[in-house]
């Protein structure tokens, strides 16, 4: 067996791998004499059919398999033996010529792969790097413990539509009326609910029916018919408005702090704001820590300049996706792919080269936290201690979120490392300001 590197583009390189009858016969006889003990063929009993019936049956598949097997695990072994570093996997060559297992002895496989940049980072008091941090202000208090009471607040009856309120209505276009019609103003933009604003029980309006409720779904659930029916329905109705209400937060009495502090840590006003100012600061700071993480990727990407094989990446994502996207769909997504794939590769250097590592305590707190945060947007901020920790168990054995926290820690432990060699200056901004910055990177 002969194995050939040649280059081809730029990172990118074809092995030529030539098998001949000497490397492959043993494998071939033994996969034959399995197929002879196991075959079934009219006219001969279980175990006796005749070796040479069975080779001229199945000889040629078998020597296509065990040539092909033979050829991919050398591969594997020469980029092994050779320290050859590979992004990707490896994947048959386009330059792959056709084979003749039937009259020929000697096979030459094909294959591809994208060779993996250097990387050489260094490090030092000279890289800057700033922490914006959020200043948070009572216009921010206040809007986040709106939000927090609305979790617990209920629809009361007003008089007149102002803002955000639940309209019910009256439906009718001459064929068709439809009574008890919800309208949602607070899924509208400004311009939309303007035509609403000041109106009152009683009041009559005429409007579009496509244009009020903006999915066909939605459509035929309020005018009663299947979606196939709304064609032939004229979208055009007078809407008269029948109740108007809003959400109101709840009161701040003993029956509420019962309700959403089960716990009794939080039992007046005072202690709500405290716990509320202290979840703001969760929030901003978990805010500030991604944003930072979102510099700290650009800086090393940048610093690294590293040049993937793009052209091996898209066909590599091509066959490993087996025709599920076209090339023309993989080149529409291809900048947002490429960006994180090279930054999954930067983050596995740093991993790998300062032996940076996750500990399973860590993994089980983030989990707990996760927990914490879905109970929390479910109106349960808290949650006992064994509904935390059960529910953070079932998150660790889901495989796919288990490793979505790995990454994430992981990404971390890269930030943090870098953040020690660096220097950081942290400066306080607006919310405004912080969305800005956050719009711009």
């Amino acid at each position: 067996m002969k194995i050939t590197r040649e280059q081809r583009e730029v990172g990118t390189s074809v092995l030529k791998v030539v098998v001949g009858e000497a490397d492959y016969s043993e494998a071939v006889d033994k996969a034959l004499r399995e197929y002879k003990r196991k075959v079934n063929i009219p006219g001969f009993r279980p175990g006796m059919v005749p070796m040479g019936v069975v080779r001229k049956m199945y000889g040629k598949g078998i020597v296509a398999e065990q040539a092909y097997k033979l050829a991919s695990n050398s591969v594997f072994e020469y980029l092994q033996n050779e320290k050859i570093d590979y992004v990707g996997d490896v994947i048959p060559s386009e330059e792959q010529g056709d084979f003749d297992f039937e009259n020929n002895t000697e096979h030459e496989f094909m294959f591809e792969i994208g060779e993996a940049p250097k990387i050489e980072i260094e490090l030092t008091k000279d890289d800057k790097l700033t922490y914006n941090k959020i200043k948070i202000d009572s216009q921010i208090h206040e809007a986040y413990k709106d939000n927090y009471l609305r979790r617990f607040g209920r629809l009361v009856e007003v008089d007149e539509v102002k803002k955000d309120e639940a309209l019910t209505v009256t439906l009718d276009n001459g064929d068709m009326r439809i009574e008890d019609a919800y309208v949602g103003l607070i899924s509208m933009t400004d311009e939309e609910r303007a035509a609403f604003l000041g109106k009152k029980v009683g009041d009559k309006m005429d409007v579009n029916v496509n244009e009020l409720y903006k999915s066909a779904s939605q459509r035929a659930a309020i005018l009663q018919v299947k979606e196939d029916e709304l064609e032939g329905i004229n979208p055009q109705f007078s809407l008269e408005i029948t109740q108007i209400r809003q959400f109101a937060n709840p009161e701040l009495n003993e029956e509420f702090f019962k309700m959403a502090f089960a716990d009794g840590k939080v039992t007046n006003e005072e202690e709500l704001d405290k716990y509320l100012d202290a979840e703001i600061e969760t929030e901003m700071s978990r805010e500030a820590d991604y944003l930072f993480t979102i510099r700290v990727r650009n800086f090393l990407m940048e610093k690294a300049g590293l040049q993937m094989p793009e052209a091996f990446l898209k066909r590599w994502l091509y066959t490993i996706n087996e025709g599920k996207f076209t090339m023309e769909e993989i080149e529409k997504d291809f900048d947002g792919f490429v960006k994180m794939f090279t930054w999954n590769y930067i983050q596995k250097h740093f991993i790998q080269t300062y032996e940076l590592t996750v500990s399973q305590e860590e993994v089980e707190a983030e989990a707990k936290e996760f927990a914490k945060a879905q109970f929390a947007q479910y109106g349960m901020p808290s949650a006992p201690e064994d509904m935390l920790v059960n529910f953070s168990k079932q998150i660790l054995e889901n495989k796919e979120q288990s490793q979505k926290i790995y990454e994430k820690l992981y990404e971390l432990k890269v930030v943090e490392y870098v953040k020690s060699k660096v220097k950081v200056s942290n400066k306080s901004v607006s919310s405004e300001e912080f969305a800005k910055l956050a719009q711009e990177i």
